[in-house]
Protein backbone atom coordinates (compact mmCIF):
# COMPACT_ATOMS: atom_id res chain seq x y z
CA UNK A 1 0.00 0.00 0.00
CA UNK A 2 1.50 3.42 -1.18
CA UNK A 3 -0.08 6.96 -1.50
CA UNK A 4 -0.13 7.62 -5.28
CA UNK A 5 -1.66 9.72 -7.81
CA UNK A 6 -4.40 8.07 -10.21
CA UNK A 7 -3.85 7.29 -13.82
CA UNK A 8 -5.62 6.50 -16.93
CA UNK A 9 -4.88 2.66 -16.19
CA UNK A 10 -6.22 2.73 -12.65
CA UNK A 11 -9.49 1.71 -10.75
CA UNK A 12 -10.60 4.30 -8.65
CA UNK A 13 -12.77 3.75 -5.53
CA UNK A 14 -13.75 6.03 -2.69
CA UNK A 15 -15.09 3.96 0.32
CA UNK A 16 -15.65 6.11 4.06
CA UNK A 17 -13.65 9.17 3.39
CA UNK A 18 -10.67 7.54 1.28
CA UNK A 19 -9.66 6.90 -1.92
CA UNK A 20 -7.94 3.98 -3.20
CA UNK A 21 -6.08 3.48 -7.00
CA UNK A 22 -5.12 0.24 -8.06
CA UNK A 23 -3.87 -0.58 -11.56
CA UNK A 24 -6.72 -2.30 -13.61
CA UNK A 25 -4.65 -5.44 -14.63
CA UNK A 26 -3.80 -6.14 -10.84
CA UNK A 27 -7.55 -5.06 -9.95
CA UNK A 28 -8.68 -7.61 -12.51
CA UNK A 29 -6.46 -10.67 -10.49
CA UNK A 30 -6.88 -10.15 -7.40
CA UNK A 31 -10.81 -8.54 -6.88
CA UNK A 32 -12.59 -8.22 -4.55
CA UNK A 33 -10.04 -6.23 -2.41
CA UNK A 34 -11.47 -6.09 1.03
CA UNK A 35 -8.95 -2.90 3.36
CA UNK A 36 -9.64 -3.04 6.87
CA UNK A 37 -7.94 -1.36 10.09
CA UNK A 38 -7.15 -3.17 12.69
CA UNK A 39 -6.26 -2.77 16.90
CA UNK A 40 -5.23 -5.91 18.59
CA UNK A 41 -3.17 -6.57 21.50
CA UNK A 42 -0.04 -7.75 18.97
CA UNK A 43 -0.63 -3.92 17.43
CA UNK A 44 -2.70 -2.49 14.62
CA UNK A 45 -2.45 -1.47 10.93
CA UNK A 46 -3.96 -2.05 7.84
CA UNK A 47 -4.95 -5.48 6.38
CA UNK A 48 -5.45 -6.03 2.92
CA UNK A 49 -7.24 -9.20 1.48
CA UNK A 50 -8.20 -10.50 -1.95
CA UNK A 51 -9.13 -13.63 -3.99
CA UNK A 52 -5.92 -14.28 -6.08
CA UNK A 53 -7.12 -15.88 -9.57
CA UNK A 54 -3.78 -16.71 -10.91
CA UNK A 55 -0.58 -17.73 -8.99
CA UNK A 56 -1.64 -17.49 -5.49
CA UNK A 57 1.08 -19.59 -3.45
CA UNK A 58 -1.16 -19.25 -0.26
CA UNK A 59 -4.97 -20.79 -1.32
CA UNK A 60 -7.78 -18.63 -1.92
CA UNK A 61 -7.37 -16.24 -0.81
CA UNK A 62 -4.17 -13.69 0.08
CA UNK A 63 -3.41 -11.02 2.36
CA UNK A 64 -1.28 -8.56 0.96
Amino acid sequence: MALDESRENDEVFDDRGLTYVVEKTLYNNVKPIKVDYASTPMGSGFNIASNMQTGASCGSSCSC
